[in-house]
């Protein structure tokens, strides 16, 4: 194991939950490729944030992809995009693996 353990109450602090992808475009400022994603996750609204799977990934196998965000980080500063939440994925030597759900689930459930 790596790190000191969690205890239940600090893994209960991060707010992961399912969201849709709606929207997905180039992000052209970004220095290595990446796209900027937006993602309805039901209760909690539309979020957007950068991330680089284009290698793996093209917009169009994104869109309606339903995958695991994190939420409750502060935002974040990206070149001219204000990231909103963190999409979770396996980095891999062929590029980030996205996370995603098994079977759909109803967008902002969240991850126990």
């Amino acid at each position: 194991m790596n790190g000191e353990p969690l205890t239940w109450s600090e893994f209960e602090r991060v707010h992961m939950v399912a969201g849709t992808i709606t929207r997905v475009e180039r992000f052209a400022e970004a220095r290595k490729p990446a796209y900027k994603i937006w993602v309805d996750f039901g209760p909690y609204g539309e979020l957007r944030t950068s991330a680089q799977v284009a290698t793996l990934y093209t917009p169009a196998e994104l869109i309606g992809r339903q995958i695991v965000g994190v939420i409750n980080f502060p935002e974040k500063q990206i070149g001219p995009l204000r990231s909103q939440f963190l999409l979770t994925g396996f980095p891999t030597a062929a590029g980030v693996v996205i996370t995603t759900t098994e079977r759909p689930v109803p967008n902002g459930s969240r991850l126990a």
